[in-house]
C-alpha cells in the first residue's frame, strides 16, 4: 500500500458511516477527530470512472472505506464532492465532507443491504407522523390538518396509498394494499435516491414527507415544517427555548444537505 493510500485509508474511517443510517456513539476519552489527518494531495478533481463519475485525488481515484470505487452516478455530485476534497485545509475534517460521507454510506452499507434498508423506511409507513393528528387544542389540530391533509391526499393520489388518520397516539392499522403502494415508492428508488430518503425519513419521522421530498412535492422548508407542527406550536405558546432551537436548525441543515444530496444524483 503506498503512503498516500494509506493516507486516505485511515481518513475514510471517518467517512464510513452516515449519522441518520448508524447514528454512532463516541466511546469516553475516544475522539476520532481529535488529531485530524494531514492533507497528503493538492489538488480534487472529478472525473469519469466506469459507468460513473469519481473523485481524483491528484489523479487517483477515491476508495471508499470498505476499499470499492467511489462510483456516483452524475457529474454534478462528483463535483460538489471534489469541491469537499478540495476545500480542506491544512488538516481534513470529515465533518465537513458530507456528500463524500453519504456516497461512502450507499455504496458501502446500502447496496449490499438494500432490502433491509427497504423494510426499515417501509417499517415507518405504519405509523406514519401525518396520521396521527390532534383533535385538540383546536390551534394544534388546524396547524397539523394545513400541513398533513394534503399529503394524505397526495399520498392517495401519487402514491395509491390510502391511509387512514387518527385523532391522537392510539394506534391505527394501516389498510395492507396501502402499506404496499408504500413499498412500491420506496423500492423504486435508487441506491442513491434510497440514502438520501432514509435520510429524510429518519429526521422527520414520516415515510410520506420523505417521499414527498424526495419526488418535489414538498420543499426542505415545507417538510421541515411539516415533521415539526408540534414543536412550532410549543414555541407559540411558550416562547422559543434555546437549546431547542438550535437542535431544530441542525435538524434543518441536515434536511438541506439530504435534499441537496438527492437533487445532485439526478442532474
Amino acid at each position: 500500500m503506498s503512503k498516500d493510500d494509506e493516507n486516505t485509508s485511515v481518513f475514510n474511517m471517518g467517512l464510513g458511516r452516515n449519522k441518520a443510517l448508524d447514528e454512532q456513539v463516541e466511546h469516553p476519552g475516544q475522539n476520532p477527530f481529535r488529531n485530524l489527518p494531514k492533507r497528503f494531495y493538492k489538488a480534487a478533481t472529478a472525473a469519469p470512472l466506469g459507468e460513473g463519475f469519481t473523485v481524483l485525488l491528484d489523479g487517483k481515484s477515491v476508495k471508499t472505506p470498505a476499499k470499492s470505487p467511489l462510483v456516483v452516478p452524475t457529474l454534478k455530485l462528483a463535483e460538489a464532492m471534489a469541491e469537499e476534497w478540495g476545500g480542506q485545509g491544512e488538516r481534513i475534517d470529515p465533518r465537513t465532507m458530507w456528500l463524500t460521507k453519504l456516497a461512502n454510506t450507499v455504496i458501502d452499507r446500502i447496496t449490499p443491504r438494500r432490502d433491509a434498508v427497504v423494510d426499515e423506511l417501509a417499517a415507518f409507513s405504519g405509523t406514519d407522523l401525518i396520521c396521527y393528528m390532534a383533535d385538540h387544542p383546536i390551534g394544534l389540530a388546524q396547524r397539523q390538518a394545513a400541513h398533513w391533509a394534503p399529503l394524505i391526499v397526495w399520498a392517495e393520489e401519487e402514491l395509491g396509498a390510502s391511509l387512514r388518520v387518527t385523532p391522537g397516539f392510539m394506534h391505527v392499522a394501516q389498510d395492507e394494499a396501502a402499506l404496499v403502494a408504500l413499498r412500491t415508492a420506496i423500492e423504486a428508488a435508487t441506491d442513491f435516491e434510497l440514502a438520501g430518503l432514509h435520510n429524510a425519513v429518519t429526521l422527520t419521522g414520516s415515510t410520506v414527507i420523505g417521499l414527498a421530498l424526495m419526488r418535489g412535492r414538498l420543499t426542505v422548508q415545507q417538510a421541515f415544517d411539516a415533521a415539526h407542527v408540534d414543536e412550532a406550536w410549543q414555541v407559540y405558546l411558550s416562547g422559543e427555548d434555546e437549546d431547542e432551537a438550535a437542535r431544530l436548525a441542525t435538524r434543518l441543515e441536515e434536511l438541506e444537505d439530504t435534499a441537496k444530496f438527492l437533487a445532485l444524483t439526478r442532474q
